[in-house]
């Protein structure tokens, strides 16, 4: 491993422990809706950080449905808020 995808890896670690700690304390739902959402997009990240240290691009379908996932969901939680009064 070299030491870029090491300082890359615990930067993702370190932005997924405030998305964590944003989805346990967050004021409202929609608060917590978009933490999981980059949680979502923070294990992407991870996912293609690996893909490119271990040269193996076998896990490629896994981000697509991820990101087929976090779009769907997004969308889903925005009109589902949309249609609540504030």
């Amino acid at each position: 491993m070299t030491a870029v995808y090491l300082v890359a890896l615990g930067l993702l670690g370190c932005a997924a422990a405030a998305t964590l700690y944003r989805v346990a304390r967050g004021p409202s739902m929609l608060d917590r809706a978009v933490a999981v959402d980059v949680l979502t997009s923070l294990s992407m990240c991870g996912a293609g950080a690996f893909a490119m240290v271990t040269d193996d691009y076998s896990d490629l379908p896994v981000l697509l449905v991820l990101s087929l996932l976090g779009f769907v969901g997004s969308v889903s939680l925005a009109r589902f808020f949309a249609g609540r009064a504030p």
